[in-house]
């Protein structure tokens, strides 16, 4: 029960984390996980996690590289082949090398083979940590194909190399020619194991289907196993299980190509499987990673021993080291641009900022840790491993100092200098919602059946003519600073809200309409306000609409608006909605500037005009027969709009646009679906 009540709650953290990262994007989720990892152990009664690192390996690893194996395009690993092999296997032994005799040389009480176990383990950067930083910070494409292709191997010789140190400091013995000729078989045998498996699982899956066996649970479950499965086998049998899942993916990529007209069914739910265990993996990597960071230090910290200052110095000339040799050796190998696979004629050589930009993209992560904890307690004489505790701690120091750099420097290095001047801004941002919006009109199309074709019609009709507005203003006038315009509007459409609440307030008191069409309509204005609301007015808004359920709860009043409503009550709204509408334009119409481009109190009088046309148009005796097509569009409606976010944040994730202009189309998305709300709720 216990463990359950652990991972409940780091489940838990993972979704706070997130809600954290929208109102503080500036810090990137890995760093928020591992603190509130931290603070899960820090509080009273606080929940502690011991660190099974094979049980890790198995667990999160696997499955997140053999991902990683099957997304990473094949033609660019390939391209890149020569700077991959030299990042993760020629820099992973220059720095066990040079690492683990600086090591040694500064502080002598750790054995040089145990030195060298450090520096090994210091090597690996972190897939899952390089993937979470690139979702924040747009990195050239050709770097994030090396880092990609250089973390799904690195691991594998970091840690070999690491076996081999480590057993060298417990037993004292130590063969270069057989540790070199042992390697070689570990990783071609890994790689060799996946590919193998991974075909022989492909066959599996194929004679299932062909036996009439499509049953899109059971070939799901097949597919999460692969993962597991890949690397036991590898393990068992000696060689690499890191690389056998990295291949087995590489597999599956290709088979999933070939045999993409096959189950398609099979393919959504895939994605929407994989697509939450990975965002649950990844999370729970960092946040129990911030659960052991506290301990680790604490040993150090307490133990008079040692000298805390000293201490973190050593962590930080190891962490610039590394630094330094990381630049270095990509500075050596970038002769001619093929470091980057840019060997072709009339193509440049990377920049100095782009190799800077490599050099602390090699960020550490949970591998890393993982190891370090993996070393063994005593060594084959029976004695206590020397200084293992310090070693730990050296390694959490290195994995934090390298997070925190990558987050501070990389979004200042790779921020592209602002060139285009605000009409530019304003027509790119155009362009971006006339994509984002045909994305939702892909997802219409996929929804359409018999049933709903009808209303699927109706909405796509809707996105269309907002698209050939857009695109006919992109044309005919020149594009304005449509941030500053959008929320000045924004501001312009809640001072109108205001507008119709004290309308209706005055009505209600002169008893001019019922408390029950005041109570719908006032709940209709607080949704609208909600969709519309920035993250200042957002809290108040919430707070506000808290109050006001918690004071109908206390005076026992359930509200007028729970009744049903009738065909009247129906059509004596639509004419408040009328009257309301008039009611804001009388009060603003003379506050507009017909000479100001994008005036917006001209813009919000306009939508009301638009309200009421549509209303006053609206044919009562048509209400009936259309009901069910209203219910199946407010539903389209709801999915249009969660397609639209769902595409902006893909496109943030994988750098295609950066925050600001992110922002931008989720509040355009926001204004959109407080439109239809109205629309829905009142025709």
């Amino acid at each position: 029960m216990e463990v359950f009540i652990v991972v409940l709650f780091m489940l838990v953290l993972i979704g706070v984390s997130n809600v954290i990262y929208r109102f503080v994007p500036f810090v990137p989720v890995p760093l928020i996980q591992i603190a509130l990892g931290a603070c899960m152990t820090m509080i009273p009664r606080g929940i502690h996690l011991p660190l099974e690192p094979e049980l890790f390996f198995i667990l999160f690893i696997a499955p997140l590289l053999y991902n990683d194996g099957k997304h990473t395009p094949r033609e660019e690993l390939w391209r890149l082949r020569a700077p991959i092999l030299l990042l993760a296997v020629g820099l992973v032994f220059v720095t066990v090398f040079v690492v683990g005799y600086t090591i040694h040389w500064m502080i002598p009480a750790i054995p040089l083979p145990a030195a060298f176990g450090l520096a090994a383990i210091l090597s690996p950067t972190d897939a899952v940590a390089v993937s979470a930083l690139a979702g924040r910070i747009h990195l050239p494409k050709s770097l994030m194909r090396l880092l990609e292709g250089e973390a799904l191997m690195n691991d594998a010789s970091g840690l070999v190399a690491f076996k081999f140190a480590i057993a060298a400091a417990v037993t004292g013995v130590f063969s270069l020619q057989k540790a070199a000729l042992d390697f070689v078989l570990i990783a071609v045998g890994g790689l060799a194991v996946g590919a193998l498996a991974a075909f022989l699982i492909i066959g599996i899956r194929q004679l299932l289907r062909r036996a009439g066996l499509e049953d899109e649970t059971m070939h799901m479950l097949l597919q999460l196993l692969t993962p597991f499965i890949l690397y036991l086998v590898a393990e068992h049998l000696g060689v690499s299980g890191i690389l056998a899942a990295v291949a087995g993916g590489i597999v599956h990529a290709v088979e999933s190509e070939r045999m993409e007209h096959v189950m398609p069914k099979l393919r959504h739910v895939s994605a929407s499987t994989w697509s939450v265990l990975l965002f649950i993996l990844n999370g729970l990597v960092f946040v129990i990673l911030g659960t052991q960071i506290p301990g680790v230090t604490s040993i150090i910290f307490k133990d008079p021993g040692f000298n805390n200052v000293v201490v973190i110095g050593y962590a930080i000339v190891i962490f610039v080291l590394l630094l330094v040799l990381r630049f270095v050796w990509t500075l050596l190998f970038t002769k001619g641009g093929r470091i980057f696979g840019a060997g072709v004629p009339g193509k440049e050589a990377p920049s100095f900022k782009v190799l800077v930009m490599t050099t602390i993209s090699g960020v550490r992560g949970a591998v890393t840790l993982a190891g370090a904890f993996s070393i063994p307690l005593f060594l084959q004489t029976g004695e206590l491993f020397p200084e293992r505790d310090l070693m730990i701690f050296l390694a959490a120091c290195v994995i934090l100092l390298s997070l925190l750099t990558a987050s501070i420097l990389l979004p200042l290095i790779a921020k592209k200098r602002v060139t285009a001047d605000e009409a530019e801004k304003a027509k790119m941002e155009q362009e971006w919602q006339i994509h984002v919006m045909k994305a939702a009109v892909r997802q219409l199309q996929q929804e359409s059946n018999e049933e709903n074709e009808a209303a699927v019609e109706s909405v796509i009709a809707e996105y269309t003519r907002l698209i050939q507005l857009l695109s006919m203003k992109d044309r005919d006038s020149p594009a304005t600073p449509i941030s500053r315009v959008r929320q000045e509007e924004v501001a312009m459409r809640l001072e109108a809200l205001n507008m119709e609440r004290e309308y209706i307030q005055e009505r209600l008191e002169r008893g001019t309409i019922s408390e029950k069409h005041a109570e719908f309509y006032y709940r209709m204005l607080d949704h609208v306000e909600l969709i519309l609301a920035n993250r200042v007015h957002l809290g108040v808004v919430v707070v506000k609409k808290l109050w006001g359920r918690l004071k109908a709860w206390l005076l026992g009043d359930k509200g007028a608006w729970s009744a049903s409503f009738t065909e009247q009550d129906a059509e004596a709204l639509r004419g408040l909605r009328i009257q309301c509408g008039q009611a804001v334009i009388q009060q603003m119409g003379p506050l507009c500037t017909p000479d100001t481009a994008d005036d917006p109190t001209e813009c919000v009088v306009a939508y009301y005009n638009q309200v009421i046309s549509r209303l006053k148009a609206f044919q009562r005796h048509a209400r009936r027969k259309e009901h069910a097509l209203d219910e199946s569009r407010k539903e389209l409606h709801w999915i249009a709009v969660q397609a639209e976010r769902d595409e902006v944040q893909q496109l943030y994730e994988q750098g295609t646009i950066d925050r600001a202009l992110a922002g931008e189309l989720r509040r355009t998305i926001r204004d959109r679906e407080a439109s239809m709300y109205e629309q829905d709720e009142l025709g």
